[in-house]
């Protein structure tokens, strides 16, 4: 792995291990109506973005924003409803009728999926030693996991979890390159407050939003603060730099986090099909990032246009300005 890779490779996995912890919050937010905290929870973590974008020698944003396509835009709005809104809706409807194992499960499956789809859209094959790594990261999600009890509603909101968790990095390539992982992190999570608010407006009317406790205002912080800001802006860097298809592998660090930060509240125990799950994530991630291969094997993709925008072709390439 090289320089470059490694410096998007740490960010990618930075952001899962963030996501992985961020179980713990939820599990506080269980009673608070939850269209309007992922409203509360998007909107602030778009106001503390501000502050990071537009410093003095950076394209301004809203000039960047402006040179966006309708198409763009489009995109945009299904990667808040379809990654952000729709995904964390999954979920948790996934969980009232199965336990939280069995979409962590599908999830665990996102690194196949993408490993395939995004070669596929952009015109060229996908890199086996990445699909292989993707199948042993999926094996190290499941083993860390295990399966819970289910039934057809569960399974079915747990593929619509799965198709959440692979719109956020596939529908997010095309507009990456004209933004950048914080502007990007900042509009998204600006559109999902939107979407979310009027979800909450259509599902419980003007009860969508109440004052939350102490507790739930922590976790709404947490999830804000360090989740989405932090997290989101490390996951698109390290899109930007290795591609799609590497940084998805570090979607199985997700249940490693959770099961490691687990026994610190009380809420499950590390044992050895944890420890065997890790080590085959740790693998997988290994041979698909090229680490176990030749040097050189598996170069980020898009690495050939010279743009930064994972897994494009320059032909394909937005005419908006490029944000670094």
């Amino acid at each position: 792995m090289n320089a470059t890779s490694l410096r998007g490779a740490l960010p990618a996995a930075f952001a899962c291990v963030l996501v992985g912890a961020s179980f713990t919050a939820n599990s506080v937010l269980g009673d608070y109506p939850y269209a309007g905290g992922q409203a509360l929870r998007y909107a602030l973590a778009g106001l503390l973005l501000l502050p990071l974008i537009g410093r003095a020698g950076e394209p301004r944003p809203l000039a960047t924003l402006r040179l966006l396509t309708r198409r763009q835009w489009v995109r945009l709005a299904l990667l808040a409803a379809i990654g952000m809104v729709g995904f964390n809706l999954a979920v948790l409807t996934a969980e009232r009728s199965a336990e939280p194992a069995v979409p962590g499960v599908f999830v665990g499956c996102a690194p196949i999926v993408v490993a395939v789809l995004v070669p596929l859209l952009d015109g060229r094959r996908p890199a086996r030693p990445v699909l292989y790594g993707a199948a042993l990261v999926a094996a190290g999600a499941f083993t860390v996991q295990g399966w819970g009890r289910t039934d057809l509603a569960g399974i079915l909101c747990s593929v619509g979890a799965l198709a959440g968790e692979v719109g956020f990095a596939v529908l997010a390539v095309p507009v990456l390159r004209p933004l950048g992982p914080k502007l990007l992190s900042a509009a998204v999570c600006a559109i999902a407050a939107a979407e979310s608010a009027v979800l909450g407006l259509v599902l419980d009317g003007s009860g969508f939003l109440r004052m939350p406790t102490g507790t739930e205002a922590a976790a709404l912080l947490w999830q804000a603060a360090v989740v989405t800001v932090i997290g989101f802006v490390c996951w698109y860097i390290g899109v930007q730099r290795i591609g799609a298809e590497q940084a998805t592998l570090f979607s199985g660090l997700i249940p490693v986090s959770a099961a490691l930060t687990a026994p610190l509240v009380g809420t499950g125990a590390y044992g050895l099909g944890q420890a065997a799950g890790s080590c085959l994530v740790g693998l997988g991630v290994a041979i698909g990032s090229g680490v176990l291969g030749r040097r050189g094997a598996v170069p980020p993709a898009g690495a050939a246009a010279g743009d930064g925008a994972p897994g494009r072709r320059p032909d394909r390439a937005p005419a908006a300005t490029t944000a670094p």
